[in-house]
């Protein structure tokens, strides 16, 4: 009698159960099947979105790379108007890297203020990541050091020249190479001692710095 009143039991509350996802079926079965079209679409989206960018940066990836062949070749005017496109059409990262190695282009040419312009360019541009525009920044900074002012190669990398800066060292040295050639040898002597006295400061880095210090100090320009 315990067994059929306990399967009677089972039967009813299967039943009810039964009934329960029936009325939740007719009032949300619309809005359930329509979440899960929206997955299912959702997911293939995603995925298709995927595979378009992949796609994309593979091509952006494989004219670089063709770029960077023709400017090793010297094919220079090929290897620019190559860039240029990429820089227009470029996905992800390949445009800002399009738009450095064009401007390294132009200085392998002899377009040097066309390569500080663009390098300068690129050093204010705050849609580039930061480490990026510093090197642009630096890049821009040693073609200075032969062709315009110290104070054109101090608004460029003296803040580079900072203690914890990751490009101190090379920022100090063309600082110091401009106030040289600008004739400021105690301004050229300070930069080059802050180069030797970094424990940090990379050997051949050193080493140069020091050559200029013993020049300095030799022509007796700097106490």
């Amino acid at each position: 009698m315990v067994d059929n009143n306990d399967s009677f039991i089972r039967e009813v509350n299967e039943e009810l159960r039964s009934d329960q996802v029936k009325q939740v079926w007719r009032r949300f079965g619309t809005y359930i099947i329509g979440a899960a079209v929206l997955i299912v679409v959702g997911t293939a989206g995603y995925r298709g979105y995927e595979y378009w960018q992949d796609r994309r940066s593979s091509a952006a990836g494989d004219q670089f790379l063709a770029a960077l062949t023709l400017a090793s070749e010297g094919k220079r005017d090929e290897a620019l108007a190559a860039l240029t496109a990429l820089e227009k059409d470029g996905h992800g990262s390949y445009s800002v890297l399009a738009r450095m190695r064009a401007a390294t282009v132009q200085a392998e040419k002899g377009e040097t203020q066309a390569a500080i312009d663009a390098f300068t360019a690129i050093g204010k541009d705050t849609s580039v990541p930061q480490v990026i525009r510093d090197v642009a920044r630096l890049r821009a900074a040693w073609l200075l050091v032969d062709t315009g002012t110290y104070e054109q190669v101090s608004a460029e990398v003296e803040v580079l020249a900072a203690p914890r800066e990751a490009l101190r060292h090379s920022a100090r040295e063309a600082l110091g190479l401009a106030a040289y050639k600008a004739g400021d040898m105690v301004k050229a002597r300070e930069w080059f001692e802050q180069i030797t006295e970094d424990n940090e400061t990379p050997g051949n880095v050193s080493s140069r710095a020091q050559m200029m210090l013993d020049n300095i100090i030799a022509s007796g320009k700097a106490p």
